[in-house]
């Protein structure tokens, strides 16, 4: 992609893949046309592959390199097994556990995608949970993504779904102790704590292990005691983590509106104006994502 800095390999981090089952789980079983026809979004194929190739295409369309897909419910990680299977070069996986569930350790070690995602308040649960002290190992040299901070899935709300999310369980800092433990995982903390960016910086900080994504609007800064933009938000991460452990991401996750373009723009302007050389925006927007995968 052309940018400020000259051409990049952009590689989005975080892009939910809202594919034909995951409207199944989510609703119960409802029709999936009838679905999204109330959402306003295009229905999604029954095939995970042409979905695939719907995201491939909106990739090409904005010059994007690749982009790391989320099952977004427990149960679709095979969706996006399909989808990464089909364009292994531009689409790398990333799949939703509940990890109290009694089969969770089960499909841990059973899917191949390299990133386990993990959303405590959604499933009521802390990180330091002693419960969890078995999925660690299965974890070693993968890749944790803890959504941390404020949740709000805006389908669930389009669609009356009941979200009982416990924001106990939202604080990055429950990670700590876990990732001084384990090494060997890389924890990702998405939308720079979403709410909770001096918790997500001091982990961060004391934690080599730990990244941020950078997704979304960001739109959690309405909470900060004191007024943020985006430039500042990248100032103060930047100077905990550097530009190797940022991860950019959009959330982009249904079409007819595809990929995010404006919150890349945002991000690339707040980075330019802190004046990033092109390697270290090089890193930020692709290359580190690239480094997660091997």
């Amino acid at each position: 992609m052309l940018t400020h800095w000259g051409e990049l390999a952009v590689r989005d981090a975080h892009v939910h893949f809202f594919s034909h089952r995951f409207i199944t789980l989510l609703t119960g079983g409802r029709a999936v046309d009838e679905v999204a026809a109330q959402l306003a979004w295009e229905a999604p194929p029954e095939s995970p592959e042409l979905l695939a190739d719907r995201w491939v295409a909106e990739l090409d369309r904005h010059g994007v390199a690749a982009a790391s897909l989320i099952a977004s419910m427990p149960g679709d990680e095979r969706s996006v097994e399909l989808a990464v299977a089909r364009h292994p070069e531009r689409l790398y996986g990333q799949f939703l556990v509940n990890p109290l569930a009694p089969d969770a350790l089960e499909r841990v070690a059973a899917c191949p995608l390299r990133t386990i995602c993990l959303f405590p308040a959604m499933h009521r649960y802390s990180v330091a949970d002693e419960r969890l002290e078995a999925l660690w190992p299965l974890a070693h040299g993968r890749n944790v993504f803890v959504h941390c901070g404020v949740l709000s899935v805006g389908v669930r709300k389009k669609l009356g779904l009941p979200s009982p999310f416990d924001m106990r369980f939202s604080n990055p800092l429950d990670i700590h102790n876990v990732a001084l433990r384990h090494p060997q995982v890389r924890f990702i903390v998405p939308h720079f704590g979403a709410g909770f960016l001096r918790e997500a910086l001091m982990l961060a900080d004391l934690c080599p292990n730990v990244y941020l994504d950078t997704s979304s609007s960001n739109a959690w800064m309405k909470y900060s005691e004191s007024p943020l933009d985006l430039v500042t938000v990248f100032r103060r991460a930047l100077a905990v983590t550097g530009t190797r452990r940022l991860l950019f991401g959009t959330d982009s996750s249904f079409f007819p509106r595809g990929w995010v373009r404006p919150v890349f723009e945002a991000q690339a302007a707040a980075l330019a104006g802190l004046g990033l050389s092109a390697e270290e925006a090089s890193a930020i927007f692709g290359g580190n994502l690239l480094s997660l995968q091997k």
